[in-house]
Order: structure tokens, then sequence, then C-alpha cells
């Protein structure tokens, strides 16, 4: 990873974990990753920005590999997803052979176009939602 990369990744996670999402995880009605925590087995939440096709949630990493959900995804794929304020169980998949520019292109324009400019080593990510869809309270 260049430096700049590097630098603009540093800046980008330090705001992110510190400003936006302890802020963007308590709205109601934000779309929020739930993973398990790699190390410590705790639920871990991150804000995320994606789209609900079918049975399926779709969202792109802007760091890719880097960030700390897609490590905990590697770990552990059973994860949950609020989407609209309620819970939904799945299974999340990391798809490196899938184009993530072409993918923003189906998802929120807005958030897509932070990642656009904010990442440095885009990865896709499909959760396939479980067939029992909102019966996971919590």
């Amino acid at each position: 990873m260049s430096r700049s990369a590097d630098l603009r990744f540093r800046a980008a996670t330090t705001i992110q974990r510190r400003l936006v999402n302890p802020v963007m995880r308590r709205l109601p009605f934000q779309t929020v990753l739930e993973t398990t925590g790699r190390v410590s087995g705790l639920p871990r939440r991150t804000p995320v920005g994606g789209r609900r096709i079918a049975d399926s949630f779709w969202l792109v990493s802007e760091f890719g590999r880097r960030s700390a959900y897609v490590r905990n995804i590697e770990a552990d794929p059973r994860v949950r997803v609020r989407l609209g304020g309620r819970w939904y169980a799945g299974t999340a998949h990391l798809l490196p052979d899938d184009d993530p520019v072409a993918r923003l292109r189906d998802l929120p324009r807005l958030n897509s176009a932070a990642v656009r400019l904010i990442g440095t080593g885009l990865l896709t990510v499909r959760v396939d939602l479980d067939r029992d869809l909102g019966l996971d309270r919590g």
C-alpha cells in the first residue's frame, strides 16, 4: 500500500471509529452490520451503506481486508444486519472476484461516492439473509 493510501486509511478509520460510527450506529434507521469480534468474541456493530436485493444485502468495504469488520467476517461469517430498524441474521461472503466499482453503481449514491473517494482497497461483501427474515429480534 502506498504511503498516501496508508495515511488516508489511518485518517479515515480514526475519524470513523471515534466520531462517525458512535453517532451513526445509534440512529434507529441507520443500516448496521453486526459481526463477532475475532479476538474478543463480543458483538461489533459498524454502520454501513448498502442495499438489500431480494434475500441478500450487498455492500462494498472501502478498505477491503484491512477493515475490522471484514477480518471479523473472515473469522466468523455469521452476522446480523439492521435494515429499516429490524435485525436480520445471515451469512456474509467476501467476493474478491466481483467488480466493486460496478457494484457501487447499484448501491446508495451518497455512500457509494464516499466509498470511492476514501477507499483504497474496495471489496464487495454479500450477506445472504436467513429465510426466517425479521424473526431475529434484538
